[in-house]
């Protein structure tokens, strides 16, 4: 009795976030060797790791769907980093996949609105990263397109466009960007490798993805302690000393 008086007296354990919002090279991140599941190994205790990738989106449904996935609330409640991560289907081609396909224009517009809605939900600017879509290896993912009935619906050149307007967007608003698209074709080097079928990321993709991004990710939370004490410096006698202050070690 005295120890379930005393877990009531404990204060509520408050889990800090980082959020990931794309389309499937997000939705698919927290697969073995994933670089969310990578993220999430590496701030085990310190935050949870939030997957809201939603496979075949652009930015226009994007910008529609975020108000239901953050809204304004208390601070401690807020995300201490956010991933937008789009444009592999933005950059689709208007006449082979028009579904998909988002003008350049309304890209680039669709991804200030939502670093503006962000920010007005008391998310700042140092806390969001934008992410550029990957290269394009064009050959396998025809291969892909044909298996589907379909003819070559994207091309790298295109998304290189894509790429550099996030580019601009991060630029404009003051935020940190990881350019995939030029970091995976640095020095001309073949990035196919990188690519499970020609858009989707590869274990070796994954992996480079996420000793890219965690730099950027890290100063966001390096300030963030373990929650909760370390098995051995936790109290023998009265656990409850240890373990119901603020979650702080």
């Amino acid at each position: 009795m005295a120890l379930c008086e005393a877990a009531r007296g404990g204060s509520s354990l408050l889990w800090p976030r980082v959020l990931l919002f794309g389309d499937s090279i997000t939705q698919f991140s927290f697969q073995q060797g994933g670089w969310g599941a990578s993220l999430a190994d590496k701030l085990v205790r310190k935050c949870d790791v939030l997957n809201r990738g939603f496979s075949g989106y652009n930015t226009r449904w994007a910008k529609i769907i975020l108000p239901r996935l953050i809204r304004k609330g208390d601070s401690l409640d807020r995300p201490v980093a956010v991933t937008i991560f789009f444009g592999a289907n933005d950059s689709a081609l208007k006449d082979e996949n028009p579904k998909q396909h988002i003008p350049l224009n309304e890209y680039v517009a669709n991804l200030k609105s939502m670093v503006q809605y962000l920010k007005s939900v008391d998310v700042p600017e140092d806390r969001i990263v934008l992410i550029t879509p990957p290269p394009l290896w064009e050959a396998a993912w025809e291969q892909e397109c044909l298996l589907q009935g379909c003819k070559l619906n994207r091309l790298n050149s295109v998304v290189g466009e894509y790429a550099g307007a996030c580019l601009q967007v991060a630029h404009d608003c003051g935020i940190d960007v990881l350019d995939l698209w030029t970091l995976m074709q640095k020095d001309t080097q073949d990035f196919s490798s990188y690519l499970s079928d020609g858009l989707h990321l590869s274990p070796k993709g994954n992996e480079f993805l996420f000793s890219h991004l965690w730099p950027l990710i890290e100063k966001k939370v390096s300030s963030l302690p373990l929650l909760l004490p370390y098995w051995r410096d936790v109290a023998e006698a009265k656990p409850e000393l240890s373990l119901l202050g603020d979650g702080d070690h």
